[in-house]
C-alpha cells in the first residue's frame, strides 16, 4: 500500500518530521517506536524505516531500551533539503527564509564569477533560455512557470562553477525559492528589476565578465533580502 506515491514510511515522515523541526517534540523527548506505529496505524517495520531517515538527517537518535529521542537543533542536518521544507512550513520561516538567503549571498556572487570562467557554450545557452522563460512568466500571476526557470537558472550557475561543492548547494536554493513562492513570500509577480538582473547575470556569464557576473549575483542576493524584509518581517 502506497500514500502519496512515496510509500506508507513517507506518510509517517510527512508528519512527524515537520512536527520534530517545528518543536512540537523538544530536544530530548523520547518517542517510542510501538507507540508511533499505533498512532499512524502502521507496522513496526515502517515505523523503524521512518526513524531510520529521521537519523540520517539526524533529527533523532534510536538506542535499544531508551527509545528514539529527539537530538538538538544544532546538531540537525540543516543543509538537508526535506529538512529546509519541513523548517520552512512551520513557525520560524522568516528567521530560516533569512539565513538561508545570507547563505545564498556568501556563495552564489562567487559561484557566477567561476561560471563566468567555466560554463560550456551549452550551459551559457540552458542559462539564457531560462532567462527568456522568466521574462515569458513574470507577469500574470505565473508564479509556479517563473519558479521553475528560477529554480533551473541558479542550478546551472552553481552547476557551471565548475565547484562540487557550490553544485551540491543546487538543492538547497531550490529548497529556498519553492519555499518562498509556496507560502507566499513573494509578491503576485516577480520584481521586474530583479528578471532584468537574472538577464543581465545571463549575459555577463556569456560574455566571461566575472566580476559583473559575481555583482550582478551579489544584487540579487541583496534584493532578496529586501523582500524578505516586506514579505516576512
Amino acid at each position: 500500500m502506497t500514500i502519496g506515491g512515496r510509500g506508507l514510511h513517507g506518510h509517517v515522515l510527512d508528519t512527524l518530521g515537520p512536527s520534530i523541526t517545528a518543536g512540537e517534540y523538544p530536544p530530548g523527548s523520547v518517542l517510542r517506536t510501538d507507540e508511533l506505529a499505533q498512532r499512524f496505524e502502521v507496522s513496526r517495520s515502517v515505523m523503524r524505516e521512518a526513524v531510520r531517515v529521521l537519523e540520517s538527517m539526524h533529527l533523532v537518535e534510536s538506542r535499544r531500551r531508551v527509545g528514539v529521542t529527539v537530538r538538538p537543533k544544532d546538531e540537525w542536518n540543516v543543509y538537508d533539503p526535506q529538512v529546509i521544507r519541513w523548517r520552512l512550513a512551520g513557525a520560524d520561516r522568516p528567521q530560516q527564509l533569512r539565513s538561508l538567503t545570507v547563505l545564498r549571498s556568501a556563495i552564489e556572487p562567487v559561484a557566477a564569477g567561476l561560471a563566468a570562467r567555466h560554463a560550456t557554450s551549452e550551459q551559457c545557452a540552458a542559462l539564457t533560455d531560462c532567462a527568456l522563460g522568466m521574462i515569458a512568466t513574470s507577469r500574470g500571476h505565473q508564479l509556479e512557470g517563473y519558479l521553475l526557470h528560477d529554480v533551473a537558472f541558479h542550478r546551472i550557475i552553481l552547476t557551471a562553477s565548475g565547484n562540487e561543492m557550490f553544485a551540491r548547494l543546487g538543492d538547497v536554493v531550490a529548497e529556498v525559492l519553492s519555499g518562498r513562492t509556496h507560502h507566499d513570500v513573494m509578491f503576485e509577480d516577480p520584481d521586474p528589476a530583479a528578471v532584468t538582473l537574472h538577464v543581465r547575470l545571463a549575459e555577463a556569464v556569456r560574455a566571461r565578465d566575472a566580476g559583473a557576473a559575481e555583482d550582478l549575483t551579489r544584487e540579487i542576493t541583496v534584493g532578496a533580502l529586501h523582500e524578505l524584509d516586506i514579505l516576512a518581517p
